[in-house]
């Protein structure tokens, strides 16, 4: 690969309404890459601190309030948002000897909180009793009022004295990880700085020490390592075979240490396992159990003494085998729950049968975007009996209690998520905790599936809700992912429900590069096929504009990180689409996206700009050089209006993507009455993943609104 750089220039110059500052010198920096000139002139927009930068968001802040101010649904949406999230908010729980522990976030709380109750009748209290109320163990408000810290990750050690924490402030997913202990919240031990949701696995015969992973170059040696509590001395116990691999680390059945590279989010997963209870857990014999296949496996332990896995190895849409510990090899393994062709496998759990009576598996399968759960027997595989979950929805999170049960987390599209528990041998799960604010009145949200034909033939399904009998075309958000083999699931959305009752239609196009059809739906549109998914996305739109669903000034497509990739490439690559775009901190300029945020590490998803072949296909759908392109070639021309957010603390997609893309349509459309063809949102404090509540209502309502304002959508 050939690069040859432009001098930068920072002289800005002006846009063609009066008084907008908009951009640099156009000639100031061209790359050259596989001999094809590539224009970049907003790179100084990568510099997020410059004053240059400062000033040009500044400009874009006051754009974007003048803007926002007229939307008529801004407040209206906002307060429905806000009494759609007004609930109780439980994880699914952990249980330690007499304690349980999950998170808490109250009805009208900003963040979760860490909590314990009592388990069992130890103190002569059911965990389901009105008396048993939660303990706080912590609270990332109390440590931070101002509401920028959230607690990333947690795990008790066994016998539930410690617990490790997890917390970043400002969004910027680089945290600290810590120890403290839960009878008073005090730390115990020095602090690991920049931490990015490690995996910790305790060491079951030493409950101060625990293993942890370390994903980023900058923390020294990546790969899995070996802390005591006490003092901070560290061992490291297995090193990343690879550059652009994620390592993980689980303690299964308090005796096998499973250690885990992902390459590439769902790719390729290789994993060894040790016997802890054969040496030195500083120096486990850490034997191959999958390495080198072109398959991705998740381990659980049985009750049985057992290894069940959950893998795509010879089953695109997953299987379920077991294997002896002593024996981990793939050429050991058994099936015992086959692949089902119309529904991917996406969670398991082993569990006692009824009465003891040998082992059983619990499995749940999506079928475009609906779970289904069934319990299988763990030797013949056949189906004991079928899981009867609340609605049609999303269970997920199932995991084991000490007394064989499962607890499982349910939400769907009008249902807030909740946790259930399932006993051995019954069919239908039964909230948790039985007491509390577990639920509101649902409204009755219909359902229908309908199927497009991309451009090389293959038919797309795209799911649409609507609470509303009307007939008709209407105002419609059609959303889409296409990333990293992830299924569209459908779980609860305030944004999305208060969307729905203010009288818009809410669809999902379950294009290729997401899970929805299994590992090779994923492939089909990942790498040098990732142009398909966009196809797949411009197909689903063109279905429902044909089909009566919406019309083209009535469409908004919406997407989030590497669905903002999508919904930018598809509206830069047909102008005509619809009315308006939201993208949501998206991946924008995709010759460059390996040197921000996390891309160095998804080149296994989108390819890689120093390979030819690769480089051609990013740049046939990279929104901003379309972007580019269309401002030289046609400038003014008229675009769907985009909404792109971007928050300073991303460390995953970095904000310099929705930075300069905003800038790049800013050249390539035109104002119209005013009213600037791209807006940016942009936000200080935040990142990629969690945010307090406010900030998270504020931003949906903003989102839709902008939607709202453009499809003419006007109830509420």
């Amino acid at each position: 690969m050939t690069v040859v750089s432009g001098r930068l220039k920072h002289v800005m110059v002006r846009n063609r309404t009066p008084g907008v500052t908009l951009a640099p010198d156009p000639a100031s920096v061209v790359d050259t890459l596989h001999g094809r000139p590539v224009p970049d002139p907003y790179r100084w927009l990568e510099s997020a601190d410059s004053p240059e930068t400062l000033r040009w968001l500044e400009e874009r802040a006051r754009e974007y309030e003048r803007e926002a101010s007229g939307w008529p649904l801004r407040e209206r949406l906002a307060a429905r948002i806000r009494a759609l999230v007004a609930t109780d908010l439980w994880s699914t729980p952990v249980h330690r000897p007499g304690a349980v522990f999950a998170t808490l976030r109250p009805s009208g709380g900003e963040h979760p909180r860490l909590v314990v109750l009592p388990d069992g009748p130890a103190d002569g209290t059911s965990l389901d009793s009105p008396t048993a109320a939660p303990r706080t163990v912590y609270d990332p408000c109390e440590e931070d009022p101002a509401g920028r810290t959230t607690l990333d990750a947690w795990e008790p050690n066994p016998d539930g004295t410690l617990v490790a924490l997890q917390t970043s402030t400002g969004g910027v997913e680089h945290g600290r990880l810590r120890v403290v202990r839960v009878a008073d919240g005090s730390p115990l031990g020095p602090v690991v700085p920049r931490v990015r949701y490690s995996h910790v696995a305790w060491l079951p015969a030493d409950e101060r020490s625990f293993f942890y992973v370390r994903r980023d170059g900058d923390q020294g040696v990546r790969g899995v390592w070996l802390r005591r509590v006490s003092d901070g001395a560290e061992t490291l116990v297995h090193a990343c075979t690879g550059p652009g691999t994620v390592p993980g680390v689980k303690v299964l059945g308090g005796r096998w240490l499973l250690v885990t590279e992902s390459h590439g989010t769902g790719h390729r997963t290789d994993l060894w396992l040790a016997d802890l209870t054969a040496g030195s857990p500083r120096r486990p014999n850490l034997r191959p159990l999958q390495v080198g296949h072109e398959a991705e496996t998740e381990v659980r332990h049985g009750p049985d003494g057992l290894l069940y896995l959950r893998t795509t190895l010879d089953a695109p849409r997953r299987r379920v085998c077991v294997a002896h510990p002593e024996r981990p090899e793939p050429e050991h393994w058994r099936e015992v729950i086959a692949e089902d062709a119309g529904a991917t496998l996406d969670a398991f759990c082993p569990q006692p049968g009824a009465d003891g009576a040998g082992t059983t598996v619990l499995v749940v399968r999506t079928r475009l975007g609906i779970s289904e759960a069934t319990v299988h027997d763990a030797v013949s595989g056949a189906l004991r009996y079928r899981v009867e979950p609340p609605g049609e929805g999303m269970v997920s999170t199932p995991v084991r209690a000490p007394d064989g049960s499962v607890y499982l987390g349910y939400a769907d599209v009008s249902t807030q998520q909740r946790v259930l528990r399932l006993a051995p041998g019954e069919h239908v799960p039964t909230p948790w905790p039985s007491h509390g604010d577990q639920a509101v009145p649902s409204p009755r949200v219909e359902r229908t599936v309908v199927w497009c034909r991309s451009q090389d033939g293959t038919r797309v399904p795209v799911t649409v809700f609507d609470v509303s009998t009307r007939s008709g075309p209407g105002p419609l958000l059609l959303h889409a992912y296409g990333g990293f083999g992830r299924p569209r699931q459908f779980g609860f959305s305030a944004t999305v429900l208060a969307w729905l009752l203010s009288g818009g239609r809410y669809a999902v196009a379950h294009v290729r590069g997401g899970g929805d059809a299994g590992r090779r739906w994923h492939l089909d549109g990942s790498g040098r096929d990732k142009p398909r998914a966009v196809q797949d996305l411009v197909a689903a739109a063109d279905h429902l504009v044909e089909t009566g669903w919406c019309t083209r000034d009535r469409l908004c497509l919406s997407g989030g990180s590497a669905g903002g990739l999508l919904v930018l490439a598809a509206a830069t690559a047909r102008p005509d689409l619809c009315a308006a775009v939201i993208a949501s901190a998206p991946l924008a300029d995709m010759a460059r996206f390996e040197r921000m945020g996390l891309g160095r590490m998804w080149t296994r998803e989108f390819g890689s700009a120093a390979d030819p072949d690769d480089f051609t296909a990013l740049m046939s759908y990279s929104p901003y050089h379309r972007a580019l392109e269309s401002a030289r070639r046609t400038p003014g021309l008229s675009h769907p209006r985009v909404l792109l957010t971007g928050f300073a603390g991303d460390t995953r997609t970095d904000a310099a993507h929705p930075r300069k893309m905003c800038a790049a349509l800013l050249a390539a459309g035109r104002y119209e009455q005013g009213h600037a063809p791209a807006l940016l949102r942009y936000e200080r404090d935040v990142g990629h993943g969690p945010r307090s509540v406010s900030r998270a209502v504020a931003l949906a309502a903003d989102a839709h609104a902008f939607a709202a304002h453009r499809t003419g959508l006007t109830g509420c």
